[in-house]
C-alpha cells in the first residue's frame, strides 16, 4: 500500500495562536454574546467539510485503488480520481491562510511562526514517508540514511504553505508570484538539457546491466522532453536529492511499456527507466504546487473581503471557470495534464475543480444550512492530520490485519487486496 496524500496541519494551515485559529468575526456568523459581551465567531463549516472530503477521497483511492485501478493515480498523462486529492489539500490550505493572516500586526513574528510550522510539517513528512516506518507486508526496523526519501506529500505541502504564507505576509501582489513561479517552472521544464544518466540496480535486476557493471544507462540527450525517462523534473531531483532518496515505485511503472505484472514485478525486457526511481513530489513540481495554494489563497481573500453569499459565489465561480478554460487550452496546445510533473495545465484544471467543489459545499452547508448531512466529513476535516498519520503509518491497516478468521492469512485487508488482483 502506498499513500500519496496528506492531511495538512492541525487546522489546514492556521496559525499557532488561538486567535489565529478562529475565523475573523467579519465573515463569521455571530452567535449569542459570551460573558465578556463579545460574540464568539462561528467557523466557516464548508472549510472543514471540504478538508474532510479530501481525507475521504484520500482513503478511498489509497485502499480502493488496488481494487479499482481506474480511481488510482494515472500512470503518467491524464487525470484519475486520485490525482485530484493533493491539489484539493493545497487549495484549501491556501484558503485558510487568507483567514489566518487577514490582520498581521508583527510581520517578523508571523514569518517566524510560518517557517517553524512548515519545518515541523516537513520533518513529520520525512518521518512518515521517508522509509522509517515499515510496510504492511515487509517488517523492517528503521531506515538506511543513504536511502531515506527526503521529499513527499507533507514535505511538498510544507513548501507550498511557507511560500504562500510569506506571500500573504509580505507581498501585496499574489498574481506576480504566480506568474514568477510559473515562468520559472516553464523555463526549467523546457529549457534544461537532460543528458544520458545511469542508476544502480538491485541484485535481482543485475542482468539488465553490462556483464561487469551494476549500473543501468538511460539514454536522453534532449531538452524539453515530458516523458517519464528524460524530463527536467527528474534531472533536478537526481542532482539535488540523489536518486537513492527518491520514490522507488512511481506510478509510471504501470505504463504498458513497463509491462508490470499483477504481483508488482517489472520484467527485465522493459525499458531501463521503468526500474528507476522518480519522485512525484519532487522539487520542480513544488513550484506549481505552490501556485495551486496561492489560487486557494485568492478564494480566502474573497471569503474575508466580501460579505454577501451571492457575491462570493459569483467571484469564485468566475475564477474557477477562468482557471478551467486556461488549463484546458494549455492541454489542447500540448501541455499535458500530468500529476507527476505537476504541469501548469494540471494545476489550473485541478484548482478549478477544487473551486467548483468548494462552491457547492459552501452553498450546501453555509448558505442552505444542511450541516447534518455533512457532519461526518466535517469531523474528518477537523481531525485530518490525525487520520493521515494513522493511514500513512499503516497503523489503521495493521489494526485491521490483527483480526482474522481461523488462520492469520484470512484477514480483511488481504481479502480486499486479493480480490483486486483477480
Amino acid at each position: 500500500m502506498t499513500v500519496e496524500y496528506a492531511a495538512l496541519t492541525e487546522d489546514a494551515g492556521v496559525g499557532d495562536e488561538e486567535e489565529q485559529q478562529r475565523p475573523p468575526a467579519e465573515y463569521s456568523v455571530p452567535i449569542p454574546a459570551l460573558a465578556n459581551g463579545k460574540p464568539k465567531p462561528a467557523r466557516v463549516v464548508s472549510l472543514d467539510v471540504f478538508r474532510g472530503l479530501c481525507v475521504f477521497l484520500m482513503m478511498l483511492v489509497d485502499y480502493g485503488g488496488s481494487v479499482f485501478p481506474t480511481i488510482a493515480h494515472s500512470p503518467w498523462n491524464g487525470l484519475h480520481l486520485a490525482d485530484f486529492v493533493m491539489p484539493f489539500f493545497l487549495f484549501i490550505a491556501g484558503t485558510a491562510l487568507a483567514i489566518v493572516y487577514k490582520k498581521v500586526e508583527d510581520k517578523v513574528d508571523a514569518t517566524w511562526k510560518a517557517i517553524v510550522r512548515a519545518l515541523k510539517i516537513f520533518l513529520l513528512g520525512v518521518f512518515l514517508q521517508g522509509g522509517y516506518l515499515h510496510g504492511v507486508n515487509s517488517l523492517t526496523y528503521g531506515v538506511d540514511i543513504n536511502k531515506i526519501r527526503w521529499m513527499g506529500v507533507l514535505q511538498r505541502i510544507s513548501i507550498a504553505y511557507v511560500i504562500t504564507a510569506l506571500c500573504e505576509i509580505w507581498l501585496p501582489c499574489e498574481r506576480c508570484l504566480v506568474v514568477a513561479l510559473s515562468l520559472l517552472y516553464i523555463g526549467l521544464l523546457y529549457g534544461l538539457y537532460v543528458p544520458d544518466w545511469e542508476f544502480k540496480v538491485s541484485e535481482p535486476a543485475l542482468s539488465l546491466t553490462a556483464s561487469n557493471s551494476s549500473y543501468v544507462k538511460v539514454k536522453c540527450d534532449v531538452t524539453g522532453d515530458l516523458g517519464p525517462a528524460c524530463n527536467a523534473a527528474g534531472l533536478i531531483d537526481r542532482y539535488i536529492l540523489g536518486i537513492d532518496h527518491m520514490y522507488a515505485k512511481p506510478a509510471y511503472q504501470n505504463l504498458k511499456e513497463c509491462m508490470k505484472s499483477s504481483d508488482g514485478q517489472i520484467p527485465e525486457s522493459s525499458p531501463s527507466w521503468c526500474h528507476a526511481a522518480f519522485d512525484p513530489e519532487g522539487i520542480l513540481g513544488s513550484l506549481t504546487a505552490t501556485v495551486t495554494c496561492i489560487l486557494g489563497l485568492h478564494f480566502g481573500h474573497v471569503l474575508v473581503q466580501l460579505q454577501d453569499h451571492n457575491d462570493r459565489l459569483f467571484h469564485w465561480s468566475l475564477f474557477s471557470s477562468s482557471s478551467l478554460i486556461m488549463g484546458l487550452l494549455l492541454a489542447l496546445v500540448g501541455v499535458p495534464l500530468n500529476k507527476a510533473l505537476y504541469t501548469i495545465s494540471y494545476s489550473m484544471v485541478t484548482s478549478a475543480a477544487a473551486g467548483f467543489t468548494f462552491c457547492a459545499l459552501y452553498l450546501l452547508v453555509d448558505v442552505f444550512g444542511y450541516r447534518s448531512i455533512t457532519s461526518v466529513l466535517e469531523w474528518m476535516g477537523i481531525h485530518s492530520l490525525a487520520i493521515f498519520i494513522l493511514v500513512t503509518s499503516n497503523i489503521a491497516i495493521i489494526a485491521i490485519q490483527g483480526f482474522y478468521w481461523r488462520v492469520p492469512q484470512n484477514n480483511l485487508e488481504l481479502r480486499m487486496r486479493c480480490s483486486g488482483e483477480e
